[in-house]
């Protein structure tokens, strides 16, 4: 594989490494971060994308990977290189922590290897070495200071440093005692000079005090003077303070002897720990653009669906944007696409989005696309995007593309993807047009991939006309004359070059005379192009319409299959509640009988045949379970008691609230009239009414009459006329 650097530059790649880079901790690792190029082989891109998938998915579990920052010991490995030379403790502090971080992240990938299959793999050729950390450990401690018993020497040689150091101090607290009673001293008595504790004595008294003279002050009033015996002992101790560090020395040589032989391990923690870096970044940078591993196919399928470009995504999702995704497909009968329509559109945005994720995802990056995509990798990218125009070499923008043409003729293979925006422009239209659908037809016919933006509509025909290529536009809101940043594969688009002048203000009269200077034909063609895509933008929104309703009903069926499942199972919960319930009743029945026959012959002997007889019978039906199962089917038959229970008290609850209501509603009175059959609202007796006064009425009843108010009174049959 081999992409050339003018094309990582045409489609902003050092831009994403730039951001990627900016999650690394470590400053080798962003070094090694800004210097990502495509890889060269198929088994190196699709190991470098496993890693970083791994180190993805260690960001939505528990089992997070250990940190891996470190300070770099690039010196210290040269350093070990050189005979004789020695590492100072702060160099050893840094060996020890970059190896207790190697050994951490080795280890915790293969405990959790079925997590992490191929950072484990990657991890499991660095061995692991505890015994370079516990000689550090036992030399320096934790301050990155040589610890006293790292020698008997040192030891020894420590202990008289304290002895002596006890002896300064009281001596000079001597001295200054003396001194001070002898009113030697000025007032301040004591000061530091050269790092030393010297007596502050007043200049008449400089010969009376023994010692040696390390100074006055600046009136010449004071002169400062280290006592006698504190100087003798300081001479001691800076003779043992420079054994001290000869020791010191030795044993670092020593420690330094000893790491040597690890050189090479701490380059590998070194390398390893920086390409963790990297991966983590790349991980980071990966979550931060909602990217994923899509499936890497062999043969040459190429399926991006809801691809988003990752520099647009970031500035959009700062300015709370939305972006637009794309989604193209390539494959052996469908090798080129030729998109059209109007500027501003995202045509080169478009071939931006397929050209860098192309190149990310061949440099080991996850790209931000539906799951469901397919990628196949290209042997080289060829690009030529943006306006080109060389000031140095004196090349006009066409001479620049005809240069990079022959380059394209030269390089351009089936395993090649091409993306070409504004093709043929730079020339006169009808001249460099004809030279644009040449080069189309060289590289369609060499069978490469390629997608180019284009308003040429030979260019346009020619995608229509040969049976592997295609067209596409980018869509445009037929009343608005907005943009709707979404590709449209299958048709040619429209420039709307009047359309969008007429929007901006320029004259229509104006507008009237350029469509009069160009052939008919040809505004023809862009008029039923135009209309062409208003219709497919109406039947895209009747699309996107009834799929919204499918998926509705969907949903509806499926909670309504949800409800039928639960209402089944109580049906079933409460059957067998009303089974239960039936024996039960069945039993009540029986012993009712032989309690009412006992209760006409008194014969105790049979009432205790029949019932052993029945207690017998039950028993047969009755299946030995443990008490465990005894408990839980009790318990399951409880739930289902007290949710019937519920149910019909919710029931009874319906049914009273309707009764009042029917009871509550005023009733409407009929028009009673005499020899109507009626009764009492409470009663049961039915008599006819033999006379009616002013809302009362004289009911018959054959053996009695009375006087009642009509409200009281239903009608149970009225008279026939």
């Amino acid at each position: 594989m081999h992409i050339q650097d003018k094309t990582l530059k045409d489609i902003e790649f050092y831009t994403v490494l730039n951001q990627m880079a900016e999650h690394c901790m470590t400053h080798l690792g962003t070094e090694k971060a800004l210097k990502i190029i495509p890889f060269s082989k198929r088994e190196e891109v699709l190991q470098a994308l496993s890693l970083t998938n791994d180190y993805l998915g260690s960001f939505e579990n528990d089992n997070r990977i250990p940190n891996h920052g470190f300070e770099p010991i690039t010196k210290e490995i040269q350093f070990l290189k050189i005979e004789n030379s020695f590492l100072e403790t702060s160099s050893f502090k840094k060996i020890k922590a970059i190896s207790i971080s190697s050994n951490e992240i080795i280890n915790f990938l293969k405990k959790f290897k079925e997590y992490y299959p191929n950072l484990f793999e990657f991890s499991s050729t660095i061995p692991v070495t505890n015994e370079l950390i516990h000689e550090i450990d036992a030399i320096i401690d934790r301050f990155g200071d040589v610890k006293d018993n790292a020698s008997e020497e040192l030891f020894k040689l420590r202990q008289e440093i304290n002895n002596i150091r006890g002896k300064i101090n009281q001596s000079f607290i001597s001295a200054l005692n003396s001194y001070s009673a002898m009113d030697y001293l000025d007032d301040i008595r004591e000061s530091v000079v050269e790092n030393k504790r010297v007596l502050a004595v007043k200049a008449m008294y400089r010969r009376k005090v023994k010692g040696a003279i390390l100074g006055g002050s600046k009136t010449g009033s004071i002169v400062y003077i280290e006592p006698e015996a504190t100087f003798r002992y300081t001479r001691e101790l800076n003779n043992l303070v420079f054994e001290e560090t000869e020791e010191v020395n030795r044993i670092l040589k020593q420690l330094t002897n000893f790491t040597r032989p690890f050189r090479e391990l701490l380059k590998d923690y070194q390398s390893f720990l920086t390409d963790v870096d990297v991966i983590f970044a790349k991980a980071k940078y990966a979550q931060s653009i909602n990217a994923l591993l899509p499936e890497i196919t062999e043969n040459k399928d190429y399926v991006l669906r809801d691809a988003i470009h990752p520099l647009l995504c970031i500035s959009n999702q700062k300015k709370n944007i939305k972006t637009f995704p794309q989604s193209i497909e390539l494959h052996p009968e469908n090798r080129i696409i030729v998109i059209s329509g109007p500027n501003a559109g995202g045509k080169s945005i478009t071939l931006k989005t397929v050209g860098l994720l192309q190149v990310m995802l061949q440099s080991g990056l996850l790209i931000p696309v539906h799951e469901r995509s397919k990628i196949c990798l290209f042997d080289r990218i060829l690009t030529d995007i943006g306006d080109n125009q060389s000031i140095e070499n004196h090349l006009s923008t066409y001479s620049y593309r005809l240069k990079q043409m022959n380059y394209f003729l030269k390089k351009c293979n089936g395993n090649t993807l091409f993306l070409i925006d504004e093709f043929g422009t730079g020339s006169d239209p009808e001249l460099g047009g004809a030279l644009a659908e040449t080069f189309l037809e060289e590289f369609y016919h060499r069978e490469a991939y390629g997608i180019i933006t284009t308003h040429y509509s030979n260019l346009k025909v020619l995608a229509n006309e040969l049976p592997f290529m295609q067209n596409a536009n980018m869509m445009f809101d037929e009343k608005s004359l907005e943009p709707m940043f979404k590709l449209a594969l299958g048709q040619a688009g429209s420039s709307f070059t009047f359309e969008v002048a007429q929007k901006n203000g320029i004259p229509y009269s104006l507008i009237n005379r350029a469509k009069k200077k160009i052939e008919r034909g040809k505004v023809r063609f862009d008029a039923t192009i135009a209309k062409l895509q208003k219709e497919r933008s109406k039947l895209e929104k009747t699309e996107r319409s009834l799929k919204v309703n499918e998926q509705k009903k969907l949903n509806e069926a499926e909670k309504l299959e949800e409800i039928n499942e639960k209402i089944q199972k109580k049906l079933e919960s409460y059957q067998e509640l009303y089974d239960s319930n039936q024996r039960l009743i069945y039993l009540g029945q029986k012993m009712n009988d032989l309690a009412e026959r006992y209760f006409d012959n008194n014969q105790k002997r049979e009432l205790m045949s029949e019932l052993f007889k029945v207690v017998q019978i039950e028993n047969s039906k009755r299946q030995k379970v443990s008490a465990k199962v005894k408990k839980v089917q009790k318990a399951k038959e409880q739930k289902v008691i007290k949710e019937a229970e519920k149910t019909v008290e919710v029931i009874r609850q319906k049914k009273k609230a309707a009764k009042k209501k029917v009871e509550a509603a005023p009733k409407a009175t009929p028009n009673f009239k005499i020899g109507d059959r009626v009764r009492l609202q409470d009663g049961r007796a039915v008599g006819s009414i033999d006379k009616l006064e002013k809302n009362k009425a004289v009911i018959n009843y054959g053996m009695f009459t009375t006087n009642v108010s009509v409200e009281q009174l239903e009608l149970v049959e009225a008279v026939k006329k």
